[in-house]
This record gives C-alpha cells, structure tokens and sequence, in this order.
C-alpha cells in the first residue's frame, strides 16, 4: 500500500530540481569558498550567489544572510547572540508561550544566565495581545521574539503590529519564520523585523540548510566558536550544496507559491469537511486565516499515538504536533497555552498535505478516517470498563 504522506510541517520532500542543483554546486565547486586559491574562489562565487538569491526573495541585502544547518541553530543564534551583545543594556527578553523549542528553549537557556524571559500567554486561537505585549515591554528590554506562523496549528500571529510596538522603542524583534516561508510572502520590511530564520527543508530544500537575516546594525555576537567565517558570527565552513539547495528551493517556493497555496488550501478544506463530520473532532487554531497547508484537530476519547499508529498501518503519515518534541514524548505546549484541557492535548493530531497531495487522497483518508475513529474508541471504553 503507497502511503499518503500529510506530514509537510514535519519536513518536506525534496524536490527533484533542487536535488539536482545540490548534485551541480557539489560536483561543479568542490573547494572550501575561504580558501584564497581558484577552486576556493569559484565556490565562494556560488555561495555568494545563493546569498543574494535567499537576500532577494525576502527583500534583503546579501551581507545580512547567515546560513546555519537549519531553523533550530538560526533560532539560537539569534535569541542567545542578540541577548548577550545587548546584556550590558538589560537582561529582559519577551517571547509567547506558543514558540518553537529552539526559542524556548534558548530563552530558557538565558533565564539560566540571569535573564528575565516574559512568556506572552495566547487565546484559544493561539492569539497573543498586543496589549499585553505592549505592557510587558520594559526599560530594560533587548529583544523581542514572535513566531510568523505557528507549526503545530496555522495561526498567523500578528508580527507585523508586534515589531512596529518594538521599533518605536528600538528593541530589536526576531521572528521564527521557519513554518511561514515559501508559504506565505515574506518581507522583511512590510514586516519591520531585525532577524528573521528560516530552514530549506520545509519547502521542499534540503534538510541541512537554514538561514538568518539579520539586518544591519543590529548587535549580535556568535555562540558557537573556531573561526572566522560569515562574518566571524557563525564559524566553520560553509556547506555550499546546502546554501545552493536552499536558495533554488525558495527561489522556486515563491515562484510557484500562488499555485501550491491553492492547491493545499482546497486539501484542507476538504479534510477539514471530511474529519469535522465525525462526532467528536474539533479544530484547533482559527477557522480561517490559518497558515496554508495545515489543519490541527482533536479527536475525543482516542490517543493520540494510537491514533497516528492505526493511521500509520491504514497507509496515512500523520503527525501529533512539533517532530522536534516528539522525540521526547512532550505533549503539545502549543495546545496548553492555548487553553485546551491535557486529555484535549493528547487527543490531538496535525495533518499537513503539501503540493504532491492529491483530491483522492484525502478522500481515501476522509473515508477511512470515521471507522478507524470508531475502533479506537471502542478499545478504549472496554478497557476503561
């Protein structure tokens, strides 16, 4: 039985005309790009053309693009480097409680050398307050970090109100734009942030690529440490394949971004129809408006886990949340913070089809879906019995 893989939030497939420019850049440019001889040169040549290429697609300058091995590492050089070059100006950070563990838990890192972390509490929609924002806001504040759109549920959070609150009192403002690139259009000016992550493989790049903007001027140190490449803030040599599959990926993500978005919306819409239908399945995150691509629901009276695995052995990859906590076995703090009840939190699974889904899919899901529910319920009140 073929699988029908509705996990794109996790990860991406990758795509066959990025693959075949990672294999060109790493056959064609073979030499480390710092390296002063011609090999060295020609790679640095690629590189720097993969810079302005991510630079243009989000309105940037080349010389502000970083690239990391993925979301988490850009995640924590900004939070972790823009709080301790800021230290002598304050110890006070303000995030939300719905973040990506790699902010979280750089944040909680920070708590651990002093600083004071402000966890803005959400609504049921996963909705921070601008008020509240605004009044957590202090004198010693030196940064400001709010996701673009969150991973577990679609919700667009409202970054743009949030970095204008921030600029008028000069704080610095990183958004988590991981889960929102290549999605949605992305502009570091209409959106007024000073840092911005992003990973290649979540649209359709390679798993090793991820990028931070970081716009010029504003204070950052490295956190890691062994040479003095990128500008001295993210040391050691630079996977050139990876930059060229990140930029190609993105380059053709936001070409192509009006025809996959209608795509996976008209997949959604149908899901959504499809498994709200069975008693007992409720949404989670706003009913419209969300993030392209994703639909988060929880089923009443069913594991979770149960529920992935009988989806699993169906033919159906599903996932319950963040693939970065599910290691752990963490139940969703996105879904707490949001108010929902633990029996809810774990009761809840996310579904994310992406541009190689198909309408027949989904239905084949739509149609299976009810019955599998229907099992698991019953294995679960005979042994509550």
């Amino acid at each position: 039985m073929e699988m029908v893989y509705l996990d794109h939030n996790a990860t991406t497939p990758l795509d066959p005309r990025v693959a075949t420019a990672i294999a060109e850049a790493a056959a064609g440019f073979p030499g480390n790009p710092d390296s002063p001889h011609r090999v060295g040169r020609e790679a640095r040549a690629r590189l720097d053309q993969a810079k302005r290429s991510v630079a243009d697609s989000i309105g940037a300058r080349a010389t502000e693009i970083i690239f990391t091995s993925g979301g988490t590492e850009s995640c924590n050089l900004a939070v972790l480097g823009v709080a301790r070059a800021r230290a002598a100006r304050g110890r006070h950070i303000v995030t939300t409680a719905v973040e990506h563990l790699a902010v979280l838990q750089s944040a909680k890192a920070l708590e651990d050398e002093g600083f004071t972390v402000d966890r803005l509490p959400v609504d049921r929609d996963g909705m921070p307050d601008p008020d509240q924002f605004r009044a957590a806001l202090r004198e010693d504040t030196i940064l400001v970090s709010v996701m673009l759109a969150n991973n577990e549920t679609g919700t667009l959070l409202p970054v743009r109100e949030l970095a204008s609150i921030a600029a008028r009192r000069e704080i610095p403002f990183h958004t988590d734009a991981v889960q929102a690139l290549g999605k949605i259009p992305v502009s570091i000016d209409e959106l007024g942030v000073d840092l911005l992550s992003g990973a290649a493989h979540k649209f359709y790049g390679p798993k090793s690529g991820g990028f931070l903007f970081v716009r010029r001027g504003t204070p950052i140190v490295p956190v890691r440490y062994g040479g003095h490449q990128q500008d001295g803030l993210r040391p050691g040599t630079v996977d050139v394949p990876a930059a060229v599959g990140l930029a190609r990926a993105l380059e053709l993500a936001v070409g192509e971004m009006r025809d996959r978005t209608a795509h996976v919306n008209e997949l959604v819409h149908q899901l959504q129809a499809g498994l709200l239908a069975v008693p007992g399945v409720t949404l989670n995150g706003p009913a419209a408006g969300r993030l392209p691509g994703t639909l988060n629901v929880t089923v009443k009276g069913v594991a979770a886990e149960a529920l992935v695995i009988a989806l699993d052995r169906d033919g159906f990859a599903v996932g319950t949340g963040s693939a970065c906590a599910t290691g752990a076995a963490l139940p969703s703090h996105v879904l707490t913070a949001m108010g929902r009840s633990p029996r809810e939190v774990t009761s809840s699974i996310r579904l994310s089809p992406g541009r190689g889904t198909g309408s027949a899919e989904i239905d084949r899901l739509a149609t299976a879906f009810p019955a599998i529910v229907k099992r698991l319920r019953e294995i679960s009140s005979d042994r509550l019995s």
